[in-house]
């Protein structure tokens, strides 16, 4: 594997040897130049070399694989006797729904000019109707691995025209028990150097880099630091709370920034909603989302939340990879995260797209232990805010119904099609 030694120069679109009718699809979201991730790859993408990327959520990494595939199909059209072929010509593997239903979403966007269908599969949606816009063909296919391998197995396409393979979150993928599925696809495709291949992580570790040497062919390392990706245009704070000062700091601070559109992240499921009621009760519009709430219902509540309907949505670790939300305007850590590169990808939830954002953080008696580590991880002291008299004043706090015991919970991975198609729960909550 070699290490692209591109330098991050501002790259216009417009430069770039690309198809009109994608140039078409990306003058249309209004792209003009390329995010740091995009000005390293693109290049070495569109030459016909695989690309194993290092970089997180909220970077432009999406488009760049995108970009990169309708290019590569609208350069290598099928033989004549494979055109009417309605097997996948490209296929994408995300590790959760929100995140294959949003790179299905900037699909439609980039390529509304390139004529070719774009179908995406997640578990927790209807099977048959997914199965039967599949067999309408089908030729960038986004899905995530357990529902991916049920249409697989049962004949519904196959893998013999692919000539794009993309592996989105490959470290999460891990995380979330997927490598056997994510083998057992790759072992089904084309040789490696019959296709393109781009694998994209927020960390290279090793076993990422096994599984590129395993399936690529000759990959170019690009690695974009954490450090960059933490955005110039987030302005940073943390309290020190106690555990029983926090209900009414969140109420009060949020009446005091007037948020408009909130990100609330914590670590536990249960805290979720009892966050959400505390919310609701004091006069928010405020919902949380995770991995027991139903797909349906889920995708409604995003839906809300992106056209401002829903003022304030309260997340876990596990339902914040992969949202893409443009506006937002300010995240708050009710809970400090435990992990150094979960606290960058809540905050890059906000300041996208060159805007402006603040991310808050409750550094309280439970994980106040996690700071030293984050400052170091990010480089610089997150400067520290005074709890005032009046961000204590007193709130509405709702009595919270007994929780039932319950199994360990499935930490929401989502995308699992069904019990049968393997991998293993989330290490982190």
């Amino acid at each position: 594997m070699s290490e692209s030694k591109t330098p991050e120069a501002d790259i216009s679109f417009a430069s770039l040897d690309l198809p009109e009718e994608l140039q078409a699809g990306i003058r249309k979201t209004g792209f003009t130049h390329c995010t740091p991730i995009q000005g390293k790859t693109l290049p070495i993408a569109l030459s016909g070399k695989d690309v194993a990327g290092q970089a997180q959520t909220g970077t432009g990494k999406t488009a760049a694989f995108l970009i990169a595939t309708f290019s590569h199909l609208l350069r290598n059209p099928l033989p004549a006797n494979q055109a009417t072929d309605k097997n996948p010509r490209a296929v994408i593997l995300a590790p959760t729904r929100e995140l294959a239903l949003q790179i299905h979403s900037d699909c439609g966007s980039l390529g509304a000019a390139t004529g070719f269908r774009c179908q995406v599969v997640f578990g927790g949606a209807d099977y048959d109707k997914q199965r039967d816009k599949l067999h309408a063909g089908v030729d960038v296919l986004i899905g995530t691995p357990g529902r991916f391998i049920d249409y697989l197995k049962q004949g519904v396409f196959n893998l013999n025209s692919v000539q794009v393979m993309v592996l989105d979150e490959a470290d999460r993928m891990f995380d979330l028990g997927f490598i056997k599925d994510i083998r057992y696809v790759m072992r089904r495709l084309p040789p490696a150097d019959m296709r393109l291949n781009l694998l994209f992580s927020a960390t290279l570790n090793q076993k990422v880099l096994e599984l590129a040497y395993e399936h690529m062919n000759d990959p170019v390392s690009v690695r974009i630091e954490p450090e960059k990706v933490t955005a110039d245009k987030v302005t940073q704070a943390v309290y020190f709370p106690g555990n029983h000062e926090k209900q009414r700091l969140l109420v009060n601070l949020l009446r005091q920034v007037e948020a408009k559109r909130t990100m609330v992240f914590v670590n536990m499921k249960h805290q979720a909603e009892k966050v959400a009621v505390l919310l609701s009760a004091n006069g928010f519009s405020a919902s949380a989302i995770s991995g027991d709430v139903p797909q349906n219902k889920r995708m409604r509540m995003l839906e809300s939340f992106q056209s401002g309907e829903l003022g304030i949505l309260i997340a876990t670790d596990v339902a914040s990879r992969g949202l893409h939300i443009d506006g937002v305007t300010h995240v708050v850590n009710y809970d400090l995260p435990q992990d150094c590169e979960d606290y960058v990808h809540r905050i890059g939830r906000t300041a996208r797209a060159g805007a402006s954002g603040d991310a808050i953080s409750f550094a309280c008696e439970s994980y106040a232990m996690t700071m030293p580590d984050i400052e170091k991880y990010i480089g610089f002291s997150i400067p520290v805010k005074p709890i005032t008299p009046e961000l204590l004043a007193e709130v509405t706090v709702p009595k919270m119904p007994a929780r039932k015991r319950s199994g360990p919970s499935k930490g929401g991975a989502g995308g699992r099609g069904r019990p049968h198609s393997g991998g293993g729960q989330h290490r982190r909550r």
